[in-house]
């Protein structure tokens, strides 16, 4: 399985990983099991292994940590580590779902990643989930490059809704294969080009357009 040899991981049950990333719509349309169980037990898995960090870590208070680790591990966090890894090229969904751009849909793919690690943890065990953790998921947090905090395309649609001007976002280029592509995106205020964004995503994309034309309006906000 090409996601699992991308990422360095030893499998004894492959099975456990398919499902996993087998969307509702896909397995109705093929008489599989979904996601959905699995989900369940790796948002219980995930929650555990990134409290336990928080508290070695830091020695912050319970609510402090509280807060911190639901940045963590909200839908916009388990999107983000899902689309960064690549996993989410991977979710096998039906004809309906593939028609919308499933793969990009910020619920669907939060929710594999949460499956994704369910099937290590029954396939390997806790320790390796910890490993897989740490080694992927812990960098980016420690990066503070987390841009997921910060919903850039509503900031600049509150801007450009007070001028009452147009906004629009245009894919400009798409490269690599249909697993890893790379979309280019530009941002346009009433016809004119005010950010460019580059990412895995085209939704992603669009965020980085979105932060670069706020870095050059005039009523730049904090975020």
């Amino acid at each position: 399985m090409e996601i699992l040899k991308k990422l360095s991981i030893k499998y004894n049950n492959v099975s456990l990983y398919e499902q996993a990333l087998t969307h509702t719509s896909y397995a109705n349309e093929h008489n599989l099991e979904s996601y959905e169980r699995l989900e369940f037990l790796g948002d219980a898995v995930l929650e555990l292994i990134i409290s336990e960090y928080l508290y070695k870590t830091t020695h912050n208070a319970e609510g402090v940590m509280t807060k911190m680790r639901s940045h963590y591990v909200c839908e916009n966090a388990l999107y983000e580590y899902s689309v960064k890894l690549g996993i989410n090229e991977y979710i096998r969904l039906g004809r309906g779902q593939e028609e919308q751009d499933g793969k990009h849909s910020k619920a669907i793919v939060a929710d594999v990643f949460e499956s994704f690690l369910a099937a290590m943890y029954l396939d390997s065990g806790i320790e390796e989930v910890k490993k897989f953790i740490y080694k992927y998921i812990i960098p980016i947090i420690e990066s503070n490059s987390l841009d997921f905090f910060h919903d850039y395309k509503s900031k600049l649609q509150e801007y450009v809704q007070t001028d009452k001007k147009s906004l629009e976002y245009i894919i400009t280029n798409e490269e690599g294969p249909s697993h890893d592509k790379t979309f280019d995106v530009e941002v346009r205020i009433d016809g004119i080009v005010y950010g460019k964004g580059s990412a895995k995503s085209k939704k992603e994309a669009e965020q980085m357009a979105a932060k670069d034309a706020l870095s050059k309006t005039n009523r730049r906000s904090e975020y």
